[in-house]
């Protein structure tokens, strides 16, 4: 029996912490239905008996303490909100229980915010790593040395796993129950409890929010730049000129400030403009190309599918309402 220790952290999100405790807990239903042994111990594990969470909306009574649990085979952090940092050090006990007992042979599973916590113990340096893309640039600013993938639902690598966005951490529990219990156990959880399964991109949800949480001014001045002309055709020679910085230099600093290339961060911003034109409205994918500085069509679409993970007319269909049947 497989020991999954689901922990409870001040300023924990409730959704992710029940829904994660209700999955693992059906799965033993099924065998309990199959007159089979339940797969999994499953216990909350708190720093505290009772612990506030959800902006103190709620309690949690937790089955133990921490400090109680001697061995457990998986560890699920679930996601953190508030004042990130806050909430890491709030938290901070919890830091080297967990890499003792993964240096001991358990398995770590971050969801969505939870990463920042799971960064924190150092065991994701030089690793991959996922969480919401709405704190893409504070998770990077915090852990520079975590390799973060901010399109992918699901990261899986030496026993450490997480996940994207918000509700995208049911697929990484399914991920983890298909590990432990099967295929056929995940895809009847899945139908179960209503869960899209084989979810791997969470590209299509980001909404490209430049990061100008940055002192270069000239840089700033130059994003600026680039989302007040979405339209125009702009080099990087141009913005260099603009902004009288010699290429090189400027194109290292604009990557240092904002983690994106300048060609990068003007391919976001067009894509960016794009999705919303395409949200709304009756244009065409050709006439919202237009709109956004494109006249290339193949690398329009290039460009697009790369960033979001769909093509221009799959956006268009996924989200647009005004295309649906009356």
């Amino acid at each position: 029996m497989k020991h999954i220790s689901i922990l409870v952290p001040k300023k924990a999100i409730l959704a992710s912490l029940e829904g994660t405790r209700q999955l693992f807990t059906q799965v033993n239903g099924f065998c309990q239905s199959k007159g089979e042994p339940p797969l999994f111990k499953v216990q909350l594990v708190g720093l505290a008996k009772e612990t506030p969470v959800s902006g103190g909306l709620f309690t949690v009574h937790t089955e133990t303490l921490y400090s109680d649990v001697e061995k457990t085979d998986l560890i699920i952090i679930p996601a953190i909100d508030g004042d990130l940092q806050a909430a890491v050090e709030d938290n901070k006990e919890f830091i080297p229980w967990i890499t003792r007992h993964y240096k001991n042979g358990a398995e770590v599973a971050s969801l969505c915010l939870g990463a920042f916590l799971l960064a924190s113990t150092g065991l994701l340096n030089g690793k991959k790593c996922a969480t919401h893309w709405l704190a893409a640039n504070e998770f990077r600013a915090m852990f520079p040395e975590v390799d973060l993938i901010t399109e992918k639902i699901i990261t899986d690598e030496q026993g450490l796993y997480s996940s994207g966005g918000a509700f995208s951490y049911l697929n990484l529990i399914l991920h983890l129950i298909e590990k432990y219990a099967g295929r056929d156990i995940s895809v009847l959880a899945a139908k179960v409890f209503a869960i899209e399964i084989e979810r791997q991109n969470q590209s299509s949800f980001v909404i490209f929010r430049g990061q100008k949480d940055h002192a270069d001014e000239p840089v700033k001045m130059a994003q600026e730049f680039i989302e007040n002309n979405v339209a125009d055709r702009i080099s990087i020679e141009d913005l260099a000129v603009k902004f009288a910085i010699g290429r090189r230099n400027f194109e290292r600093r604009f990557k240092k400030a904002t983690n994106n290339t300048p060609i990068e961060y003007i391919q976001r911003v067009k894509i960016e403009a794009a999705k919303k034109c395409l949200e709304s409205g009756m244009k065409t994918v050709n006439e919202v190309m237009y709109d956004v500085g494109y006249s290339d069509a193949k690398a329009f679409r290039t460009i697009f599918k790369r960033i979001t993970g769909l093509s221009p007319i799959e956006y268009k269909n996924k989200y647009n309402r005004e295309l649906e049947p009356a």
